[in-house]
C-alpha cells in the first residue's frame, strides 16, 4: 500500500493528513502550532501515523504546507498553501471554480480551473482584519466563546453596522455598542456580516464562478457560512474537512509523487503544480 501525507503548518494550528493508494483519508490530526513551528508539524505528522497504525517510514511522501510549511524539514517537499486549498477543495467537490479559504491570520480567494490548479487569487496577507483572529477578538469582547459566536450571529434581528473591521478597533467599536445596550447577537450578526462583505471584496478581484467552496478553520463557523451565503447570492460548498483542506490538498499531491517514486516514472510527471512560490 501507498501512502501520501499532508502536513499543514497554520499560524494557529498545525494538521496532517495520510491518503492511501485509493485516496481516502486513513487518518487526521490537529494540534496548536505554539511557538516551535517545526516541532508542530513533526508532532502532527507523528499523530497521524500513530491514527493510521502506520510507521512513519511507510509513508512514501510527505508534503509541507501553510505558512511554516519550510520548517517541515522531514517533508520531501513544499508546496504554497493557496495550491493546496485549490487541489484540496476540488477533490472533494470537482466542480469547484472558486474557494474561500479563512484562516487564523488570512483570508484568500482562489480562482481554480477544472483540474484544481489556480488560476488566479487575492488575499489580504498584510491585515487580519477579516480573519479568524478578527473574530477571536469579537468573541473576546463579548464574553462568549469562540464556538458559540456563530450559532448566536444567526439569531441577530437587527445586526450593527461596524465603523471598521480592524482587530485593532474592533474592542472599541463593540463596547460602544454594548454601551448602547445593544444584544450580543445583533453585534455578532454585524460582526460576521462586516466580514463577509470584506470577504466578497477579495473574491471579486478573482472573480466569482460557481462552484464556491469555502475551506480554512473559519469554514466550521455556521454564521460566517450563511454570511457569506448572502453576500454572495449562492449556497457555499462546505465540508466538514474544510479545517484539513490544506493538509488534504498536500497529500494528494503527496500520494502522485510516491506512486510516481513507486513505478519509477518521472516525478515531474506526477508534479500537478509548483512546488514553490504562491501560484
Amino acid at each position: 500500500m501507498i501512502y501520501g501525507a499532508g502536513v499543514d503548518v497554520g499560524s494557529t494550528q498545525t494538521k496532517a493528513v495520510i491518503l492511501d493508494e485509493d485516496r481516502r483519508i486513513v487518518a487526521r490530526a490537529l494540534i496548536a502550532t505554539g511557538a516551535n513551528v517545526t516541532r508542530a508539524g513533526e508532532n502532527a505528522f507523528v499523530e497521524a501515523c500513530r491514527t493510521a497504525g502506520l510507521a512513519r517510514e511507510a509513508v512514501g511522501y510527505v508534503v509541507g504546507t501553510g505558512y511554516g510549511r519550510y520548517k517541515v524539514t522531514f517533508g520531501d517537499a513544499q508546496i504554497t498553501e493557496i495550491t493546496c486549498h485549490a487541489r484540496g477543495a476540488q477533490s472533494l467537490f470537482p466542480a469547484t471554480r472558486t474557494v474561500i479559504d479563512m484562516g487564523g491570520q488570512d483570508t484568500k480567494a482562489i480562482k481554480v480551473g477544472p483540474d484544481g490548479a489556480v488560476v488566479d487569487f487575492s488575499m489580504n496577507d498584510k491585515c487580519a482584519a477579516g480573519t479568524g483572529r478578527f473574530l477571536s477578538a469579537a468573541a473576546d469582547v463579548t464574553g462568549v466563546g469562540l464556538d458559540e459566536i456563530g450559532p448566536l450571529a444567526l439569531a441577530a434581528q437587527n445586526p450593527v453596522r461596524l465603523t471598521s473591521v480592524c482587530t485593532v478597533f474592533v474592542e472599541s467599536d463593540i463596547m460602544s455598542y454594548l454601551a448602547q445596550r445593544k444584544t450580543i447577537e445583533d453585534i455578532l450578526g454585524g460582526v460576521h456580516k462586516a466580514i463577509a462583505a470584506r470577504t466578497m471584496s477579495l473574491v471579486r478581484r478573482v472573480g466569482v464562478e460557481d462552484e464556491v467552496t469555502f475551506t480554512g478553520g473559519v469554514s466550521r463557523n455556521v454564521g460566517m457560512v450563511r454570511a457569506l451565503e448572502g453576500v454572495l447570492g449562492r449556497p457555499l460548498n462546505v465540508s466538514d474537512d474544510g479545517h484539513f483542506m490544506g493538509a488534504i490538498g498536500a497529500a494528494h499531491f503527496a500520494l502522485e509523487r510516491a506512486r510516481a517514486a513507486s513505478t519509477g516514472g518521472a516525478a515531474e510527471a506526477a508534479l500537478a503544480g509548483p512546488a514553490t512560490g504562491r501560484s
